[in-house]
């Protein structure tokens, strides 16, 4: 498969949705937390159309993890996602070592750090 290699913007927003899931792990439960989660963002950019890209991360202080997913659009969650009985199946493995908020947002701003060089990494 052809992956691009650098990330390009383009001028002008698109619209943009994103899920945000924040998964409490149950105490000592963040890695299988993190496991789950993972497992499920897996599934769902092997398969679904409606998936576009995800950031995973565990907090620093051992409680929390975060997926950050964006998606082409609010009915890809119920129509692509949870109709998906093995996706649901997955998704429900979260329970046994967390709980978690899970909402989806439509952008409004997009905003840069517009200070030279942060952020930016050459090769």
């Amino acid at each position: 498969m052809n992956m691009p290699t650098e990330a390009t913007f383009e001028a002008g927003a698109k619209p943009t949705i994103f899920v945000v899931n924040v998964i409490h792990a149950h105490p000592g439960m963040q890695d299988a937390a993190y496991d789950v989660i993972k497992d499920v963002v897996d599934y769902v950019s092997e398969r679904r159309k409606g998936f576009v890209w995800s950031t995973l991360a565990k907090s620093v202080d051992g409680e929390t993890v975060v997926n950050v997913e964006a998606i082409a659009s609010e009915e890809s969650v119920e129509g692509e996602f949870f109709a998906d009985d093995v996706f649901s199946e997955k998704f429900a493995k979260l329970k046994e070592v967390s709980r978690n908020e899970f909402h989806i947002y439509r952008v409004e701003d997009l905003i840069f750090n517009t200070v030279p060089g942060y952020g930016i990494a050459k090769a």
